[in-house]
């Protein structure tokens, strides 16, 4: 798990406490899938408004919302999106596979990421949130297929030992959505409140830029 996943959480009306395994563990695996679909329309939009200062700023761990920059957690998330799709595709593919163990400090504490003393590397958010989105549509496609048997097919963590389609997924699902909680919370501190999303039409499809049916 990443080092902010660990930190204690201060919800705020607009931000509450983010997604818990064992809510996302009791979800059919149809209801999974619709959740994974959420994907980056966890994260406020408002990212996209902060300066470069504000998305490369660490935290303290007294504010209760994680210590890693805004930039770090974000590209944190486009590579283990990359890592839950190549283990899951791994785990239909082939017969019990042994899966690579992900060091995330290691990235982190490279200038991967940027932020990092010395580092004049800048990666711009806007790749990695569109590398999260294209591989999270990419694997919705695929999990949509699925027979209920599959779900349980395995491999092998070197750390964890076996594990199912069905627990990868869960933890994907819980990984972003965690992440996009302390991500949120940042901008929050920064921009003030989330605006309230605008409520859907009645009928759907109106065509409107700032409605949720589109």
């Amino acid at each position: 798990m990443s080092q902010s996943t660990s930190e204690s959480t201060n919800p705020s009306s607009t931000n509450p406490s983010p997604t818990t395994i064992k809510a996302l563990e009791a979800l059919s695996t149809d209801q999974l899938v619709a959740r994974l679909r959420i994907g980056v329309e966890s994260i406020d939009p408002r990212v996209f408004e902060l300066t470069d200062e504000q998305l490369d700023q660490a935290w303290t761990p007294d504010a209760k919302i994680g210590l890693w920059p805004i930039r770090v957690v974000i590209g944190h998330l486009a590579d283990v999106e990359m890592v839950f799709a190549t283990r899951i595709r791994k785990a239909f593919a082939e017969d019990n596979p042994t899966f690579a163990i992900f060091d995330e400090h290691a990235f982190v504490d490279s200038a991967i990421y940027g932020c990092t003393q010395g580092s004049t590397m800048r990666p711009p958010i806007g790749g990695d949130i569109a590398t999260i989105h294209t591989i999270r549509s990419w694997m919705i496609a695929f999990l949509y297929q699925l027979e209920e048997s599959d779900w349980q097919r395995t491999g092998l963590h070197p750390d964890h030992g076996p594990i199912s389609i069905h627990t990868l997924a869960v933890y994907n699902c819980w990984h972003l959505e965690r992440h996009a909680w302390f991500i949120n919370a940042k901008t929050e501190r920064f921009l003030g409140p989330r605006p309230p999303r605008p409520e859907a039409c009645e009928t759907g499809g109106c065509g409107k830029p700032d409605c949720q049916c589109v």
